[in-house]
C-alpha cells in the first residue's frame, strides 16, 4: 500500500494542507478560539467566523504572525486538529510530511515549522522540506527545473515574498513586511477619519475586495455598517472607491518598489530571462483590481496572476510529490535545524 503523504502551507491568514490518501487540498484560516484559557473551542473557518465577536472568555488568535510562528503551542494544535480531519475515522497514522518554509526567515524560525511535524501525535515517518517560492513556482506552472530565470511575487496576508529563482533554486529573495492585512489597517483608518465610523478587520476586507484598485477607476461605492463616532450607535454609510484608492496607493506602490529593488540586484543573465517568462503575482493578496497592470506600467514587464492564487502553494507540493521530475526540489532538513 502506497504511503499517506500530507503537504503544508502554514500562512498567517489561511493554513492549507494537501492529503495524497484522499487527493483531497484543506483550505481554512489559520485561527484558533480557546475558551477559559485552556480548552479547544473551535479552530479553522468556525473559529474565524468568532474573530472580533467572542466574549472575554474566549480567546481568538491567528498563531502565525508575519510568516512565521507567534505562537507554537496554539500552531501545534491547529496542525493536530487539521490532520485528524483529513485523516480516516480521525485517527493520525504514520505518514510522510512535506512542509513549505520560507526562505528568508532565521534559523530559528525554521525550526518552529519543523518541530511542529516532529510532533509524536502527529506521527511522522518523515519529513522533507521545499522553500516556499520554488513550491509557488512549481504550482503556478513555472518551468523551475530549466536555466531560464523566473520571478515570483508572493503577496500574503502579512508578508510579500518576490523571488528569482534559475535550475531549481532560489537566486535571489526578499520578504517584505507588508500584505493584505495592511491594506485592511489602511482602508480602517480611511473610514474611521473620513466617515467618522469605526469598522472591523472583516467589514474592512469586504471594503477591499469590492472597492480595492491599484488604478484609478470609475468611482463605486459599497454600503457597509460600522459604530459612528458621534453618537457610538450602529450606522451603515456608503463607502466610495475613491476614498479607498487614495488611502491604498501609497502602500501598493511600496509592493512594486520592493520588486524593483530585487530586479535591480538580479544578474543580468537572469533579468534577461525575466523579460521573457515575466513576473508571476501569487497570494491571496495578488488578486486586487488592476494590480497586474500597474507592475506592467512601472517595470515595463508581463505580469502573470496565477490560477487560484492563494493555493498556488500547496498546488506546487501536491505536483514535487506526485511528479519524479521534482524528486530534487524536496530535501531532508540538515541535523542543525534541530540542535
Amino acid at each position: 500500500m502506497a504511503r499517506n503523504i500530507f503537504g503544508l502551507d502554514i500562512g498567517t491568514s489561511n493554513i492549507k494542507i494537501y492529503c495524497s490518501e484522499r487527493d483531497e487540498i484543506l483550505n481554512e484560516k489559520n485561527i484558533i478560539a480557546i475558551a477559559n484559557k485552556k480548552d479547544i473551542f473551535a479552530v479553522g473557518d468556525e473559529a474565524f467566523e468568532m474573530h472580533e465577536k467572542a466574549p472575554s472568555s474566549i480567546q481568538v488568535t491567528f498563531p502565525v504572525k508575519y510568516g512565521v510562528i507567534a505562537d507554537f503551542a496554539n500552531m501545534q494544535v491547529l496542525v493536530t486538529e487539521f490532520i485528524k480531519k483529513l485523516s480516516k475515522g480521525g485517527k493520525i497514522a504514520p505518514a510522510d510530511y512535506y512542509i513549505a518554509v520560507p526562505t528568508d526567515i532565521t534559523e530559528v524560525e525554521k525550526r518552529a515549522f519543523l518541530e511542529l511535524i516532529r510532533d509524536s501525535k502527529i506521527k511522522a515517518r518523515k519529513i522533507m522540506v521545499i522553500n516556499k517560492p520554488v513550491a509557488d513556482a512549481v504550482g503556478s506552472g513555472v518551468d523551475v527545473n530549466g536555466a531560464k530565470g523566473v520571478m515570483v511575487v508572493n503577496i500574503g496576508a502579512d508578508t510579500t515574498e518576490i523571488s528569482v529563482m534559475s535550475l531549481g533554486g532560489i537566486v535571489i529573495s526578499r520578504a517584505v513586511k507588508f500584505g493584505g492585512n495592511k491594506l485592511d489597517e489602511q482602508i480602517i483608518g480611511a473610514v474611521r477619519k473620513k466617515y467618522n465610523l469605526v469598522i472591523g478587520a472583516k467589514t474592512a476586507e469586504f471594503i477591499k475586495i469590492k472597492l480595492g484598485s491599484a488604478l484609478p477607476m470609475e468611482e463605486q461605492f459599497v454600503s457597509v455598517y460600522g459604530r459612528d463616532l458621534v453618537t457610538g450607535l450602529p450606522m451603515a454609510r456608503e463607502i466610495s472607491s475613491t476614498v479607498v484608492y487614495d488611502c491604498l496607493i501609497d502602500f501598493i506602490h511600496s509592493i512594486v518598489d520592493s520588486i524593483k529593488m530585487i530586479l535591480e540586484r538580479t544578474p543580468p543573465e537572469l533579468a534577461s530571462d525575466i523579460i521573457d517568462t515575466g513576473i508571476h503575482l501569487t497570494g491571496g493578496s495578488s488578486g486586487i483590481r488592476h494590480l497586474a497592470d500597474l507592475i506592467n506600467n512601472e517595470t515595463d514587464l508581463n505580469v502573470v496572476i496565477s490560477d487560484e492564487p492563494s493555493e498556488s502553494v500547496v498546488r506546487g507540493i501536491k505536483t514535487i510529490i506526485e511528479d519524479p521530475e521534482f524528486t530534487e526540489i524536496a530535501y531532508i532538513p540538515k541535523e542543525k535545524i534541530y540542535d
